[in-house]
């Protein structure tokens, strides 16, 4: 593994990091106080752009690999974001 590959990887995994702790967030606050979904949104575009310029340079490194479950951990926290708003609109009525 290159050093460029080396510290892709380390990019990749250390956002992957993040997204369980704010699933878990979602999860127990039921609230989308503190989410943006347009930041999310542009998250899961990213990783996007990425995947097709690994598929576009043929680079199946180790990085390659975690762009997948990133972009389910984001997708799922889009998700939440739209449950809890459901619940918010449910709790204001």
């Amino acid at each position: 593994m290159d050093l460029a590959s080396f510290f892709e990887t380390v990019m990749i995994v250390s956002f992957g990091v993040s997204w369980p702790l704010s699933i878990v967030r979602s999860v127990r606050s039921r609230s989308t106080q503190g989410k943006s979904l347009l930041f999310m949104c542009f998250i899961v575009f990213g990783y996007i752009c990425g995947l097709i310029s690994k598929f576009m340079t043929s680079t199946y490194n180790l990085a390659f690999w975690f762009y997948f479950p990133n972009i389910i951990m984001v997708c799922t926290d889009i998700g939440l974001y739209f449950r809890n708003k459901k619940l918010e609109r449910a709790a204001g009525k």
